[in-house]
């Protein structure tokens, strides 16, 4: 990459973060390989984990912080960028339930939320 500006390299780590987390915490992956990975952790802390794409991308930032900073002093502000930035990304791509004015009453919108979480 010609380019080694740091907007340039945190926008890819942001990308990146939020791709790799995407995929581990709502996605089955390809042949169903993170699906199974999911199922073999259980239901413990690292399932809990594995599960919360807030708290997934604390962990899969760190590692593309490292490789974004030039200067080792900037990694951990650089870390929690792109786990914000992700979880930004991820709040502005995801789908939004109704609300209960737009839907009607709280027992309908209940079974939609029930639904999605299901599905």
């Amino acid at each position: 990459m010609s380019d080694d500006s740091f907007g340039v390299r945190f926008a890819l780590g942001t990308l990146a973060t939020w791709r790799v987390t995407h995929l581990v915490a709502e996605e089955d992956g390809p042949a169903d390989v993170v699906v199974r990975l999911r199922a073999q952790v259980g239901e413990g802390w690292l399932g809990d984990l594995l599960d919360c794409f807030y708290c997934l991308t604390v962990w899969v930032a760190a590692p593309i912080a490292l490789v974004t900073v030039k200067r080792l002093r900037d990694t951990s502000m650089t870390w929690l960028a792109l786990s914000g930035a992700a979880c930004l990304l991820e709040q502005a791509t995801r789908e939004r339930l109704p609300t209960i004015e737009q839907r009607g009453n709280d027992h309908e919108l209940l079974w939609q939320q029930a639904e999605v979480r299901e599905g």
